[in-house]
C-alpha cells in the first residue's frame, strides 16, 4: 500500500507544481497614472473562461489624445510579432504581454519616455479564436484605459489596492487548488485500503473453504 501512495502523492505533487507555475490568470485594471519622462505598463488582461481549450488570439491598440474625437491604430501583435504603426510611439512601444504562445490573455503594451503628449484614452482590442474538436469560435474584448500624465509620482489608494486584490486572488486559488487535490488523495487512498481489506477478507474465506474441503476428503478416505 505504501507504494500506491507514494505513486499518488507524486501524481499530485506533480500536477500542483504544473498549477501553481502556471499561474492563475486574473483581469485587473490598469494603472492610469503615468510620470513625464518615465516609462508606463498599459495594462490589458482577458482571461478565458475555460483554460483547457486551446485558443489563439490577436491584440491591437488605438489612441485617442487628449482633446481628440477620433482613435488611432498605434499597434498591433500577432503569430509573436508587435508592430507599431503610429509615428508618436517609434522606438518608445514594446510588448509587454504574453511571451512565447499564441494563446494570449495578457495584452498588455509598455511605453517608453513618456510625454504629456500622451495623455488620452486608450483602447485595446482582443480577438480570440477558440479551437474545439469540430468547430472553431470567434470573440472578443474591448477595453478601454483613460491615462494622465503627470509631473511627479502619486500613487492612488484605488491603485495599491487594486495590486493588492490581485495577489490575493491568485493565492487564494492555489490555496484552494491544493485543498482539493489533497482531498481527492485522500479519498483514493481510503478507497485503495478498503479494497485490499475485501481482497483479504476474500483470500481467508477462500483459504478457508479450501481447508474445510480437504479435512472432508481426508475423513472420507
Amino acid at each position: 500500500m505504501s507504494a500506491v501512495r507514494l505513486l499518488w502523492a507524486s501524481l499530485v505533487l506533480a500536477a500542483l507544481n504544473v498549477l501553481l507555475s502556471d499561474g492563475a490568470c486574473v483581469e485587473v485594471d490598469s494603472d492610469t497614472e503615468a510620470v513625464v519622462g518615465k516609462g508606463f505598463k498599459l495594462g490589458c488582461i482577458s482571461c478565458k473562461m475555460r483554460g483547457e481549450v486551446e485558443a489563439s488570439a490577436t491584440v491591437d491598440w488605438w489612441f485617442m489624445a487628449k482633446g481628440e474625437s477620433d482613435f488611432t491604430h498605434i499597434y498591433s501583435y500577432a503569430d509573436m510579432v508587435g508592430t507599431v504603426t503610429d509615428g508618436r510611439f517609434s522606438d518608445r512601444l514594446g510588448w509587454n504581454g504574453s511571451k512565447k504562445t499564441l494563446d494570449l490573455q495578457d495584452g498588455s503594451i509598455y511605453i517608453l519616455n513618456v510625454t504629456f503628449n500622451d495623455t488620452g484614452t486608450y483602447r485595446c482590442y482582443f480577438d480570440r479564436t477558440l479551437t474545439y474538436d469540430y468547430y472553431e469560435f470567434r470573440t472578443n474584448t474591448t477595453k478601454y484605459i483613460s491615462m494622465n500624465v503627470v509631473a511627479k509620482a502619486t500613487r492612488g489608494m484605488a491603485s495599491i489596492l487594486s495590486e493588492v486584490m490581485m495577489y490575493v486572488s491568485i493565492i487564494g486559488l492555489q490555496l484552494w487548488l491544493l485543498v482539493e487535490m489533497v482531498y481527492c488523495y485522500r479519498k483514493i487512498a481510503a478507497a485503495g485500503e478498503e479494497a485490499l481489506r475485501e481482497s483479504a477478507a476474500e483470500y481467508l474465506a477462500i483459504a478457508s473453504e479450501s481447508k474445510d474441503n480437504c479435512a472432508g476428503v481426508a475423513v472420507a478416505e
